[in-house]
């Protein structure tokens, strides 16, 4: 898993670097689908960042639970209006666990290739399904690996160029990983950003 790349630092700047994923037309459908997944049961989100989803999921009226290893982005949900309604749990998600069992569990915004070995996806499922009711549902959303779209013998390919940010993915073929360079320029200052994924 991850160490360390969440920091303060990180975790203050999140969510204006993720700007595009709070876009209605990408956010409303999502937490549209993850509603109905829930049945109007109980729903517990694996690695819940700054409360993205589960900030608006919540307002819907479904109880919704989570787990965060950052304590940094922890803390920028707990000061946004409704984070009283969306208990956390500081731990990783592989191991750590909540009371109570939940209609669905799910991970979003490729949270699961944040756990870097095979072993470590296993046992996030693993847990995962102890948190789980009879019936009850787990999503996991990840991003689709641009391999095919590698020329020979290179190992890098852009994700994103804009006027303000530039992400570019460096794989490692042979362990099945990538990392993530965020390079970006708002208000003024500059800021980069590393994050190591285990594609699947």
């Amino acid at each position: 898993m991850i160490d360390g790349a969440w920091t303060a630092q990180v975790a203050q700047n999140y969510d204006a670097a993720s700007a595009g994923m709070y876009a209605p037309e990408v956010l409303d459908p999502a937490v549209d689908f993850l509603a109905r997944c829930t049945a109007g049961r109980t729903a517990l989100e694996f690695a819940i960042g700054t409360g993205r989803v589960a900030l608006p999921l919540s307002a819907r009226g479904i109880a919704v639970s989570g787990i965060e290893k950052s304590e940094p982005m922890a803390a920028q949900l707990r000061a946004k209006p409704g984070a009283e309604h969306v208990p956390v749990v500081i731990g990783d998600m592989t191991t750590t666990t909540v009371p109570g069992t939940f209609g669905l569990v799910y991970l979003v915004f490729n949270a699961l290739t944040c756990l870097l070995t095979q072993a470590e996806q296993v046992q996030c499922f693993r847990n995962a399904a102890a948190h789980l009711q009879p019936g009850g549902v787990l999503v996991a959303e990840t991003f689709v690996s641009q391999l095919q779209r590698l020329p020979p013998g290179e190992t890098s390919r852009p994700f994103h160029v804009g006027i303000d940010h530039l992400g570019i993915d460096v794989y490692d073929v042979l362990n099945q990983r990538l990392t993530s360079f965020h390079y970006d320029v708002r208000a003024g200052k500059a800021s980069t950003f590393q994050s190591p994924h285990r594609y699947l």
